[in-house]
């Protein structure tokens, strides 16, 4: 076995002996996807800006110096020379408060608009979550619907071999009916790539592939207000972080100060008495260069600001457009399915009318066989048409905030 299909298969089997059980409710399966790594990714990040945010108001470490002032190389001593001196400083910046709190309130507006996402991915990942189990449904029900549909060409074929042998030509019919049990067979093989499909995919979202019933989806509707839908909320949040941006590069127009403090000593010597003195600093920034430096940034600033308002914009209509398509996609697979329920109804009707005409003995078993199988055809029509309704009721609710 070649050596990357190997390490394939050990995934496979490590992945399968760590999953756990399928057997669970879908509220448990909420639990489990709540820990999805793409939602831990998302807290991390958002607890990692609100550290910023509060290191963003602390001012900068103290500088402590110790030196000598004016110390003779060629004739070294601390008390032959008048102006040789230890000093002992002592330095802080105070960079503007403004400025402190717009780059604290942006890391907040950041790690709000994090938890936006996260929210917004949880409803997502939770729509899928749905939308698989009713796929699994689908293709339980359409897979049984398949094989009652090959015991019914079983049954057809014996029919038709019984008109060969009464001498009548059926021999066309017997050729018709192994092309359409091949279509069977066809479905069939489609429908276990369909599964291993969804399998995959269920093991990515919750871990295992479990056997928990497709839960009801209901419709939620929407008030019409652009803010219920998560993707709008984030798009806000994203300005709010724009607006705190100008805040941050406004701040930077106002000085930044500093303060130092330098004790210094001087020796006894032989001609001058010792003594301490004490100097005392005041520093402060100017925006001498703000036409290079501050005023490019604070346009900067307004346009991404204005830039978010436009995706802004941009996402309300998105997310309104893609609300009313799955709300189309579900009418119509409603009306789909109600049609497809008429046919089934106007078909049992002629199949029990062959019937008793079968029964008179003026009638062909094949017609009854025929219309029982073009039912169940339709039946595996309709379990598609449920799962399409159910995935974009489930897609549609994940658009909306309901918490």
């Amino acid at each position: 076995m070649p050596r990357t299909q190997s390490t394939f298969v050990s995934l496979s089997l490590a992945l399968a002996l760590s999953a756990p059980a399928g057997a669970q409710s879908f509220a448990q399966l909420e639990s489990v996807l709540r820990d999805h790594p793409t939602l831990q990714v998302m807290d991390h990040q958002a607890q990692a800006r609100r550290e910023l945010a509060t290191a963003a108001t602390a001012l900068p470490d103290p500088v402590l110096s110790l030196g000598i002032n004016n110390f003779p190389l060629f004739d070294p001593s601390f008390n032959e020379f008048l102006p040789t001196n230890k000093a002992f400083g002592v330095r802080q910046q105070f960079p503007n408060r403004a400025g402190r709190q717009a780059r604290a309130d942006e890391a907040l507006a950041r790690a709000s608009a994090t938890q936006d996402m996260r929210r917004q991915r949880y409803a997502a990942l939770r729509g899928e979550l749905i939308a698989l189990l009713h796929e699994q449904k689908r293709i339980a029900r359409q897979r049984t619907l398949a094989q009652a549909r090959h015991s019914k060409y079983d049954e057809l074929t014996q029919v038709a071999e019984s008109e060969i042998d009464a001498g009548r030509p059926a021999l066309f019919r017997l050729a018709e009916i192994e092309g359409e049990r091949v279509e069977v067979d066809r479905t069939l093989v489609e429908l276990e790539g369909q599964k291993a499909r969804i399998d995959a995919r269920l093991i990515d979202l919750v871990g295992a592939v479990p056997t928990t019933p497709a839960p009801p989806v209901r419709t939620i509707e929407w008030n019409g207000d652009v803010m219920a839908f998560h993707a709008t909320r984030v798009a806000g949040a994203a300005v709010t972080v724009r607006d705190r941006g100008i805040d941050n590069a406004e701040a930077a127009l106002k000085p930044d100060w500093g303060a130092q403090l330098t004790y210094q000593q001087r020796e006894s010597g032989a001609n001058f008495a010792g003594d301490d003195w004490v100097s005392v600093m005041l520093t402060f920034s100017a925006p001498v260069w703000s036409s290079r430096s501050q005023q490019p940034r604070l346009r900067a600033a307004k346009a991404e600001h204005a830039a978010a308002q436009a995706g802004y914009a941009a996402t309300a209509r998105e997310v309104t457009a893609q609300y009313a398509t799955y709300r189309a996609m579900r009418q119509a697979a409603q009306d789909s399915a109600a049609v497809l329920e008429q046919k089934i109804a106007a078909i049992e009707d002629e199949v029990a009318a062959q019937f008793t005409v079968y029964e008179s003995g003026a009638g062909d078993y094949s017609r009854i066989i025929d219309g029982e199988i073009a039912i169940l055809s339709l039946r595996a029509d309709i379990a598609a048409q449920q799962a399409r309704m159910a995935t974009a009721t489930a897609r549609m609710n994940a658009l909306l905030v309901t918490q």
